[in-house]
Parts: C-alpha cells; sequence; structure tokens
C-alpha cells in the first residue's frame, strides 16, 4: 500500500490539505472499518499507521493480536516522535 493510494482511497486525494473537515471524519471513519476487516498484517499495519499520523489510530492491544506487530507500531511511533522533535528543534 502506498501513502498517495491510502489518501485517494480514503479521502478522495493525496493533499489532506484540500480534505474537508466533514470528509476527514468519513475518510477516517473508513479507514477504521478497514483495519477492523483486514486480514493482512502489512496491510492492517499501513492502515493503522495512516490512522496514527491523523490522531485516530485505535490503542495497539486493539489493533494488533500479535506482540511483534505491537512492538512494530511502537517503533514506529517512536521515530515519529523524534522526527518531531528534531524538527522542532
Amino acid at each position: 500500500m502506498q501513502f498517495d493510494d491510502l489518501m485517494r482511497r480514503y479521502f478522495a486525494t493525496p493533499d489532506l490539505a484540500e480534505v474537508t473537515p466533514a470528509g476527514l471524519e468519513a475518510g477516517i471513519e473508513r479507514c477504521r472499518v478497514d483495519l477492523g476487516l483486514e486480514t493482512d498484517p502489512g496491510k492492517r499495519f499501513a492502515l493503522w499507521t495512516l490512522l496514527f499520523m491523523l490522531g485516530a489510530a485505535p490503542d495497539l492491544d486493539v489493533a494488533f493480536e500479535n506482540e511483534d506487530e505491537r512492538e512494530a507500531a511502537r517503533n514506529f511511533m517512536d521515530l515519529m516522535a523524534a522526527s518531531e522533535a528534531e524538527s522542532e528543534g
């Protein structure tokens, strides 16, 4: 799953600045539904990371049954936090 493809699928544009508040809410809801239905671990992770970046990801214990997947998500969260800290300082 490519990021631009996910953005187009859920928000009809690769540019989040073009999405209305209602469109953002609807896209997040569709993404959450797909996350709940998806069985492929890689696709689930991609959906979760998109939701995380939008501030709408479910808790790790809800999103991932497997500890390795939860650890990968924690690593992603740490990388995002480090990136934000680096850009601020």
